[in-house]
């Protein structure tokens, strides 16, 4: 029997190739981990710790604003909102639409969605929505598989706890605009929020602060898992007001329904302790967002509660500012405090006749008994034989007409004429205008701050300066002095003279302010008043006395004025008071002030201790 051979020689070729392919394949598995483990093990690495980790930028806290006594007027609340990082979905579209099922989307808000996500990066969170409810943020994490790209996050929001009370000074935020991201990057984070007035605004760059950082476990949905490392922004700088908030709060009451406005200055500093404007409004509006409804029934209300009306609003002066053209012919010679001037009740010039206020006249007069009777024609008389350039010098040197550089970027200038500014406008100026100019009418206007800031300077014969920061970022500011303040270069015995006609104004018998007399004894208010007209008297209804500013629309009534320092022998407070279409200077803004100067002299302890010191007899005129 024949035994078959085995083929041993090509069953071991075949064995020998097959492993050798194992060895090869094995040998490129090798050089492949090898590459992914030892090569690019940092890479991979790298791209896993990405995967598992969330970096993200987050706002630092804005700086908080305080008065002068350490009470919040700008601070910051917790505040929950949906995020989206575009890079995190693969279809945008899809996932807000998923969100808005969960919480309803407006037109307006995807609208703002879609644009901030075209002007962003992608890997830039972009607010979806804010001031989420726990309602809102339980559906919202219950469907997390739906939302990719979608992340809560907590941050902060402004705060404003004096509301309307402090609105015009503090100012407000809002959410920056395409400009403002342009200028700094950071703007872009979500929470963010850019001055838009006042303080908040002055001090925008200071109050921001630095973005910091935040690292997130998340899991293959992109939920936090959690927090892995912070480093925390630097916070925006604090901010200190000169501000009062308790007695800003009580100037705001005396001014009660009325469309006004007032200011408390410190003569001795410039620290402006009070500045009123009614109406206002509610500063967080912004923060939210204002509605169209709200909007139109700021920008439709004839009393402008938008308006900071003790920096912006421009008011004719009025009889106020007979000092400031008392003081102007007293420097330059062209009047004396004795010098006497008749006032039969009007003056003519040419074929114009110019009124004083008193039909019938205040007879002879001298500078003591012009302020004191306020008497037109005395002022029209002072300021045809002194200039209007000569008076416009005066008025600026005691604040009024020019910038005062106060903190506060929507304050106004005003304008107080010269001949050089009527040439520019295209006009010749003629001596009416100077007469009228006289009285404080005419082309010039003021602010209720430069009108403190007036009565200030006459009562220290310095140059103060209002300012509203007391502090920033810790560090005390300047002018907490008198001597910070250089001199007027006024003479003593001319200021004098004018600050005996303002006490005459008040306590004297026959002055026009006797409602301003403060009821504290042994403690006097010099004042003086003011009635700014807003719409020109025919001559024939003032000699057929057929005339009643009073009955006119409200719109058509004249400004009332009052502006006032106390104690009179030592000043330590500066108060204007500007009620529009108040009429009487005398009836209606002089008692306001009376009354916001006794919350001035009295709210305050130290005040109350000092004030029996400072006495003047009663009835007497001090010298």
């Amino acid at each position: 029997m024949r035994r078959e051979t085995r083929p041993s020689g090509v069953f071991t070729r075949r064995a020998l190739l097959l492993a050798g392919g194992q060895v090869a394949a094995l040998g490129v598995l090798g050089a492949k981990l090898y590459q992914a483990q030892v090569v690019e093990g940092a890479r991979y690495k790298l791209l896993a710790r990405t995967n598992r980790v969330s970096a993200r930028l987050i706002a630092p806290p804005r700086g908080r604003i305080f008065d002068r006594f350490g009470t919040v007027l700008a601070g910051n609340k917790t505040n929950w909102r949906a995020l989206l990082i575009a890079e995190q979905t693969d279809d945008v579209d899809t996932t807000l639409g998923n969100f808005s099922r969960i919480v309803p989307l407006t037109e307006y808000e995807r609208a703002r969605i879609d644009r901030e996500l075209r002007r962003h990066r992608r890997f830039i969170p972009v607010t979806v929505r804010d001031f989420l409810t726990w309602e809102d943020m339980a559906r919202i994490e219950v469907n997390a598989p739906d939302l990719p790209g979608i992340l809560v996050d907590v941050g902060q929001t402004r705060l404003y706890p004096s509301g309307e009370v402090l609105a015009h000074v503090v100012g407000y935020v809002a959410p920056p605009n395409e400009a403002d991201v342009g200028a700094d990057p950071m703007l872009s984070l979500p929470g963010i929020r850019v001055g838009r007035a006042g303080i908040e605004k002055y001090h925008d760059i200071a109050l921001r602060g630095r973005a910091g950082a935040v690292q997130l476990e998340v899991n293959a949905v992109g939920r936090v898992i959690r927090e892995l490392d912070r480093q925390e922004g630097t916070p925006g700088a604090e901010v200190g007001l000169t501000i009062d908030a308790a007695l800003q709060q009580q100037v705001l009451g005396r001014l009660g329904d009325d469309s006004a406005s007032a200011v408390v200055l410190d003569p001795r500093n410039g620290e402006v302790l009070a500045m009123a404007t009614n109406p206002s409004f509610d500063p967080t509006l912004f923060n939210s967002g204002v509605s169209q409804a709200q909007w139109i029934e700021w920008t439709r209300n004839r009393r402008a509660p938008l308006i900071n009306k003790a920096a912006a609003g421009l008011y004719s002066p009025g009889s106020t500012f007979k000092m400031a053209v008392a003081l102007a012919a007293l420097d330059a010679h062209t009047l004396s405090p004795g010098d006497r001037i008749t006032c039969p009740g009007y003056l003519d010039v040419g074929d114009t006749r110019f009124h004083c206020w008193s039909r019938y006249g205040h007879g002879s007069l001298d500078l003591h008994g012009g302020i004191m009777h306020s008497c037109d024609v005395f002022f029209y008389e002072t300021a045809r034989r002194t200039g209007i350039d000569r008076i416009a010098a005066m008025a600026h040197r005691l604040g009024l007409g020019v910038d005062l550089a106060i903190e506060l970027p929507e304050a106004r200038s005003g304008l107080i004429p010269t001949r050089e500014w009527r040439i520019a406008e295209g006009h010749a100026w003629n001596i009416g205008d100077t007469i009228v100019s006289g009285i404080g009418q005419g082309y010039i206007e003021v602010t209720p701050l430069q009108l403190a800031t007036y009565v200030a300077r006459v009562a220290t014969g310095r140059l103060v300066q209002p300012h509203l920061t007391r502090t920033l970022g810790g560090t005390l500011q300047k002018g907490s002095r008198p001597e910070d303040w250089p001199s007027l270069g006024l003479l003593e015995r001319e200021l004098r003279a004018v600050r005996q006609g303002m006490y005459a104004v008040v306590n004297d018998a026959g002055g026009t302010a006797p409602h301003a007399r403060l009821p504290l004894p042994g403690v006097a208010l010099a004042g003086k008043t003011g009635s700014a007209q807003v719409r020109r008297v025919s001559r024939e209804l003032r000699e057929h006395g057929n005339f009643n500013s009073a009955k006119l629309p409200w719109e058509w009534r004249p400004h009332a004025l009052f502006v006032a320092f106390a104690p009179y022998d030592a000043p330590r407070y500066a108060v204007s008071v500007v009620v529009e279409h108040g009429n009487a200077g005398a009836d209606v803004a002089a008692p306001l002030a009376r009354d916001i100067m006794m919350d001035a002299l009295t709210r305050d302890p130290v005040n109350r201790q000092s004030l029996p010191g400072q006495r003047v007899a009663e009835g007497a005129t001090p010298t």
